[in-house]
């Protein structure tokens, strides 16, 4: 697929790719990193104008981000019936709980394997658009022109560059599941200890008053 979709970029240019990253930000498993790193290395070739592509990607990109968010705030329901259960979603919703905002801004560029469930998760928990889209774009800008800029530097070395930071994002995405694990399992045993140590309120009834006066 990946051959496939450079080809496509190569020949028709900036729409292709904001049409690839457009819907990627909605969910299609597209290669996004490795593509974007691609489109810097094809720039320097004389391919591609950089900044137009680029601008052009990051609008698409942000624009398919406020689509999933916008999926998660106004279908909240058929959203949670849908993903609630899933793995990434746990995961998702960890991270989104622990670091708010910013766990928007992490997955725009670092652990993007689960940057469409935080969307939506920002969308169903009513975070605020504006902060959403603030963090967005800051995290979006880094993930085009930073890595774009990586495939532009090292040119035909840019395969090697997408599967080193594939390599950070994997290892990133497996510590925060073992965090996930850990806190979902202290979170359940701390409700258990609470199950144990709560006197049933029928057994209060008819225990006399300590009352003295």
């Amino acid at each position: 697929m990946s051959d496939f979709l450079l080809t496509q970029i190569i020949n028709y240019g900036a729409p292709i790719l904001g049409a690839i990253v457009f819907i990627g930000a909605m969910g299609a498993p597209f290669p996004g990193t490795l593509i974007v790193i691609a489109v810097g290395a094809f720039a320097r070739q004389g391919l591609l104008a950089w900044h137009t592509t680029g601008l052009i990607a990051l609008a698409c990109v942000v624009a398919g981000d406020g689509l999933s968010y916008a999926m998660g705030r106004y279908a909240r329901d058929a959203v949670l019936r849908r993903f609630q259960n899933s793995e990434r979603w746990i995961k998702a919703e960890f991270t989104f709980n622990r670091w708010g905002g910013m766990a928007v801004f992490w997955t725009r560029f670092l652990i993007t394997g689960i940057a469409v469930p935080v969307n939506l998760i920002a969308g169903t928990s009513r975070f605020g658009y504006r902060r959403f889209l603030l963090y967005d774009l800051f995290g979006e800008t880094i993930w085009i022109f930073g890595y774009g800029s990586l495939g532009y530097l090292f040119g035909s070395q840019w395969e090697m560059i997408s599967d080193l930071i594939g390599n950070i994002s994997g290892l990133t995405l497996g510590l925060l599941l073992l965090a996930a694990g850990l806190w979902l399992g202290i979170k359940r045993w701390k409700a258990m200890e609470a199950k144990k140590t709560e006197i049933p309120e029928s057994q209060t009834r008819g225990l006399p008053s300590r009352n003295t006066k």
